[in-house]
């Protein structure tokens, strides 16, 4: 197992099996079906599994100083036409909201890189939703040009990208 500090408090590390209880609650908290307890969990962690062993994909979780996983990144190389090489995109970059803003995300996102330009890639992407200024910010921060816009078409009743999450109520008195 590799591990990196790459500047940061956290230590990045290839994700493991046993990694899914935190990254299913990563997932939760970045607004995507919390199945933490649920009976889609079990199919979720399979496919979690199955990810972690594809040629294709990559993924790496940063821990703080008590072990604990507080983020997660994952990428797929794949192919586009017309190009010899293969492009590297992000289909997930979460960081706990208890540790942002500490080096966690712009960690994994240089481990990402770093794989990708290992394996060849001529580019490395990802999406984030339309509200997510704060993360926006971040990217742009760590060298990321803003290059287009995602167009999403839902074929279920799943709302996709994730909405914002709901603003706190007031609190009681």
């Amino acid at each position: 197992m590799r591990a990196c500090r790459y500047g940061s408090a956290v230590r990045i590390r290839d994700a493991r099996g046993d990694d899914w209880p935190a990254v299913a609650a990563l997932l939760a908290e970045l607004g995507r079906p919390d199945v933490r307890g649920t009976e889609q969990e079990r199919s979720a962690r399979l496919v979690f599994e199955r990810y972690l062993g594809r040629p294709d994909t990559f993924a790496f979780a940063a821990e703080d100083d008590d072990g604990r996983v507080v983020g997660f990144v994952d990428m797929e190389l794949r192919t586009r036409l017309n190009f010899a090489e293969p492009q590297a995109w992000i289909p997930d970059l979460v960081v706990a909201e208890r540790a942002r803003s500490r080096g966690a995300g712009a960690a994994l996102l240089a481990r990402a890189e770093e794989v990708a330009r290992g394996a060849g890639c001529f580019t490395l992407t990802l999406e984030s939703a339309s509200w997510r200024e704060r993360a926006h910010a971040f990217y742009v921060r760590e060298g990321w040009a803003d290059s287009g816009h995602a167009f999403t078409k839902n074929l279920s009743d799943r709302p996709w990208p994730p909405p914002p999450p709901a603003e706190p109520g007031p609190a009681p008195r």
